[in-house]
């Protein structure tokens, strides 16, 4: 097998190649790195130095003496500095105590080693055996600073992946501020590309939006400071012109970070293109002392040859196999039901409990409860920080509550919003201090609540107490970690004034020391994370919580998007995604409740209201639907592999489908938005099947319950009409298609209606 990371001694080039991809860079004649290649694996041999090239050029500063024409304008650099003629963004920037900020980063040395450091807390992808991964170290020194540059890359054996980081050390004696500090940077020299990334807002989450690459900068960033952000999310793809959903080359770049962050692509006026990933550097700087180390989070570069929809495919399976770390991580999820748009703030413990028995009796395996069972927190006003149980809604508190849901039948999980603190709490009026605020202005108020300094160790180490001491008292098998606003007024009164840039990585820290000190002593609790729904649905929180709540919006038309969207990133295991009420709490919207159902099966799967008031219809196909998930959440979640067929961003209809690894067995799931009236004839092609082998197509063709009783539809339709049952090769199935009548989508619910076809080889 080819894998192996090759140092050319002579030329002084590295070579990192698998299978798939390879990954070209050399040291220049002025003693940096310089990018030659990345992509398809080419084959080793001596000479690529041939790749570089240089010119003069009329206004370029050239870094070696006459007659070297080597100009850093016009090279494509593995780390770029500015300052020393290069006239593009730089990767990094370092303040030092002589006001200035030009860098000269010279090689000094490699290291290559089998498997992959941790630095944690902060989460990056590992290995499981030292055999899969190599990983190579680059050490550069600027010796006017006596600063020390590791760039590391480790290249995966079984993924089209590199993972790349960086890490600054300060070994002179005099102190540098680290301005900004991005994780890594590759260099194409062209601009043949459409960028493609994920952006929204609150309730419409992980929009899919592209652009050409043009002259100029275009960048996608947060500032949000406690996480990485609903407007726009920490990842993004180039497409090459000929690439779609199947094929063609397409590179990806996922930063594993929580907090603020820049991505950013520039193409110079000559046509070449820098791709950068790393902290945002507003608002951030990072002051080294002898012997201090900066490191900085890593990004994961993935490629495909087989389209996005190919590129997504790695992603799901690198990060359910090397990223999460829990021990859910290839587990079917439990179905569970939460109760928080069933009660809101108003339950006591019999109504809790009368909502899990009836959840029980459906089948459901996990009794979530949400906001409102701690201090005084009757209303959103009050209570955040105060973790003790509300003894008066819950008499034996958290702990008698959850053995007694135990005792129905089902486990127990809670909610937490640990990050955050009200005005009206006993925590702010004991520790003022605590809370984020920028002495002498006003502190901002989101969702009436302020933000906990978690830069600070006491603050953390204090919610740690709260939450564990919780945690060890109950028997609670699911955590769901809310965090509802972003950060204002940016201040820690626990840090010096030069230290203040500092102060919203250290919160991301703290965030992730609290994550990983509650998953270390209980390993078997599943923690979802949540930030007012999927402001928080990032790579970096993914190590910790192998599920994420994928969006507050649960209406089924709006998940279309959301979860296309975020499916082009991150596994669908990864999806938390629920049935709710109707009336949609967000939108107002009726849709069936076959086609909720239909949409939630690609994700975790769960309840988000109240059974009991469901009529005993409603509650039959409740069961039907928890019995199907139980039988194929394991190719859903964990086997099956991904495809998109169609794109609710491009036209009317939705469309996944998940396919076995032996391609035995399938699900695809077709919805359409808004019903049309003597419409054109639908042929469903599916992907991922064996042309040569003969499969049962089966879908559930009788009305949605919601359209049982309309007496239109009785006149109109053939009610009787109860399944589709057919056989056909994989080659007709994803060239011709499966037929699908209008018809049958009338009686579905014509608007928002949806269809699943169970898709079987026959043996």
């Amino acid at each position: 097998m080819a894998f192996d990371i090759v140092f050319h001694e002579k030329e002084r080039v590295f070579h990192l190649y698998n299978e798939k991809i390879s990954y070209l860079m050399r040291v220049m004649e002025n003693e940096q790195l310089e990018h030659l290649y990345y992509g398809k694996r080419i084959h080793d041999r001596e000479g690529f130095s041939s790749l570089h090239e240089e010119a003069q050029r009329s206004q370029m500063s050239v870094c070696i003496p006459e007659p070297g024409a080597l100009s850093m304008q016009y090279a494509t650099q593995e780390y770029p500095s500015y300052g020393t003629g290069d006239y593009r963004s730089p990767a990094f920037s370092i303040l030092q105590e002589n006001g200035s900020r030009v860098s000269d980063f010279r090689y000094r040395g490699y290291e290559i080693k089998k498997g992959k450091p941790s630095y944690l807390p902060l989460p990056m992808s590992y290995v499981e055996e030292d055999d899969e991964a190599l990983t190579l170290d680059i050490f550069l020194v600027d010796a006017v600073s006596e600063t020390e540059l590791r760039l590391e890359y480790t290249l995966y054996r079984d993924y089209p992946v590199l993972c790349r980081n960086v890490c600054f050390t300060q070994m002179g004696a005099e102190k540098i501020h680290l301005e900004a500090a991005l994780s890594m940077s590759v260099e194409f020299l062209d601009k043949d590309f459409t960028m493609l990334h994920l952006a929204g807002a609150w309730g419409r989450e992980r929009y899919v939006k592209s652009r050409k690459l043009e002259m100029g900068i275009q960048s996608i960033q947060s500032l949000n400071g406690t996480c990485s952000g609903a407007e726009h999310n920490p990842f993004i793809a180039l497409l090459r012109p000929d690439a779609n959903e199947d094929q063609g080359k397409v590179y990806g770049f996922n930063l594993v970070y929580s907090g603020n962050f820049l991505s950013q692509v520039e193409v110079s006026t000559f046509d070449m293109t820098r791709v950068m990933l790393g902290i945002n550097p507003q608002n951030f700087s990072y002051c080294l002392s002898e012997g201090e180390s900066f490191q900085s989070p890593e990004v994961v570069m993935a490629y495909s040859e087989d389209g996005l929809n190919g590129l997504s495919q790695v992603y799901h399976r690198f990060f359910k196999n090397r990223l999460m770390h829990s021990k859910y991580k290839n587990k079917e999820r439990p179905i569970l039901l939460n109760n928080w748009e069933a009660t809101f703030f108003d339950f006591n413990e019999e109504k809790i409990l009368h909502i899990a028995k009836k959840a029980k009796e459906v089948g459901a395996e996990l009794f979530v409860l949400d906001d409102g069972w701690f201090g005084k927190r009757n209303d959103d006003y009050r209570g955040l920080g105060d973790w003790d149980a509300n003894l008066e809604k819950l008499p034996q508190g958290i702990a008698g509550l959850s053995k007694k849901v135990e005792a129905l039948g089902l486990k127990f999980g809670l909610w937490f919003e640990v990050e955050m603190v009200n005005m009206n709490s006993d925590l702010y009026r004991t520790h003022p201090d605590w809370m984020i605020a920028t002495p002498g202005r006003f502190p901002s108020h989101a969702r009436h609540q302020h933000v906990l300094d978690y830069s600070r160790k006491e603050v953390v180490d204090y919610i740690y107490g709260k939450m564990a001491k919780i945690l060890r008292e109950s028997s609670i098998s699911y955590i769901k970690w809310d965090m509802n606003r972003y950060m204002s007024e940016p201040y820690s009164v626990a840090l010096d004034a030069e230290r203040q840039g500092e102060m919203m990585h250290r919160y991301i820290l703290g965030v992730y020391d609290l994550y990983h000190r509650l998953t270390t002593e209980f390993p078997d609790v599943l923690f979802e994370s949540c930030a007012s729904g999927g402001a928080r649905y990032d790579a970096g929180l993914m190590y910790y919580a192998p599920q994420t709540w994928c969006s507050d919006d649960s209406d089924a038309a709006e998940r279309a998007k959301i979860q296309y969207g975020t499916s082009i990133a991150y596994p669908i295991v990864s999806i938390g995604s629920h049935v709710s009420q109707v009336p949609n709490q967000q939108l107002y919207r009726n849709t069936p409740l076959e086609t909720r159902a239909n949409m939630a099966y690609f994700g975790t799967f769960g309840y988000e209201l109240d059974l009991n008031l469901l009529p005993e219809k409603e509650i039959e196909e409740v069961k039907k639907q928890i019995q199907f998930m139980k039988e194929y959440r394991k190719l859903i979640q964990i086997d099956g592999n991904f495809y998109r067929l169609r794109s609710p961003f491009k036209g009317n209809e939705t469309a996944f489908m998940v396919v076995s690894p032996k391609k035995d067995q399938a699900l695809a799931m077709y919805f359409q938005t808004l019903n049309h009236v003597n419409a054109s004839w639908i042929r469903f092609k599916l992907k991922g099947l064996e042309e040569d082998r003969l499969y049962r197509v089966q879908a559930d063709l009788s009305p949605c319950l919601e359209r049982l009783e309309n007496p239109v539809l009785h006149a109109s339709f053939n009610l009787e009409k109860k399944s589709l049952d057919y056989l056909a090769y994989g080659s007709e199935l994803m060239e011709v298609g499966i037929p699908i009548s209008r018809d049958d989508l009338s009686r579905k619910g014509g608007d928002f209606a949806s269809i699943l076809f169970k898709i079987d080889a026959k043996s």
